[in-house]
């Protein structure tokens, strides 16, 4: 389990052959006990968390909700312009900063260590990012999209993030989970904190928990 604070770290998902490394997720579930019409009543912005722990399932399936893929050709569960995905998303953990590969369904690590604290002051000191037991990161990387769209590729970036961001906030209404979106945060310190590419810029940070 993945404890808020500074519990335990989880028993290790099933693992590559580098198990530190990189984590193989659980396989994502297609159906779960919510309706879409009942998550989307459900979802509030909710920024105080209960401590318990986030599951290796609960992680992966808002990880896969958010960027997860869909079909043989590879697309996403979040539209993207041209199919060209510059999203990068990232969970903070307190056992370290972990990269999602959308193909593998896996987690990378990137870091190790418990950043929250430095990614809250990055975040204007905001509770919700030192309390949650998990936050989640969306990050774009412009050029991708800019290749193709030229001048544009900002605003569809941006576009994309939101509709991988709101995906991850239902998922988490979904599964009886708090989310809130943020948006007020010092780029610069968040891509050192976590030591984010020079082409990748943060874009939303959404803290998740099981409500208070």
């Amino acid at each position: 389990m993945l404890a808020a604070g500074c519990a335990a770290a989880p028993t290790p998902a099933p693992a590559t052959a580098e198990a530190e490394e990189v984590i193989t997720l659980p396989a994502p579930r297609q159906k779960g006990p919510l309706s879409l019409e009942e998550a989307l009543a459900r979802r509030r912005s909710v920024r105080e968390y209960a401590p318990r722990s986030l599951t290796w399932e609960e992680i992966g399936q808002l990880l896969w909700a958010a960027q997860g893929i869909t079909s043989p050709q590879g697309f996403r569960t979040a539209p993207s312009a041209g199919a060209l995905y510059p999203l990068e998303v990232y969970v903070v953990l307190p056992e370290g900063v972990y990269h999602y590969l959308p193909h593998p369904h896996a987690l990378r690590r990137t870091a190790a260590g418990d950043r929250r604290s430095a990614l809250g002051d990055a975040a204007v000191r905001q509770r919700p990012v030192y309390e949650a037991p998990a936050v989640f990161v969306i990050a774009g990387v412009y050029e991708r999209t800019a290749a193709k769209y030229g001048q544009r590729a900002q605003r569809y970036v941006h576009l994309e993030a939101g509709h991988a961001a709101q995906n991850l906030l239902l998922q988490a209404a979904a599964l009886g989970l708090g989310a809130v979106p943020i948006g007020a945060f010092h780029d610069d310190q968040v891509r050192a904190v976590l030591g984010l590419g020079a082409d990748e810029t943060p874009l939303y940070l959404i803290p998740v928990g099981a409500p208070r």
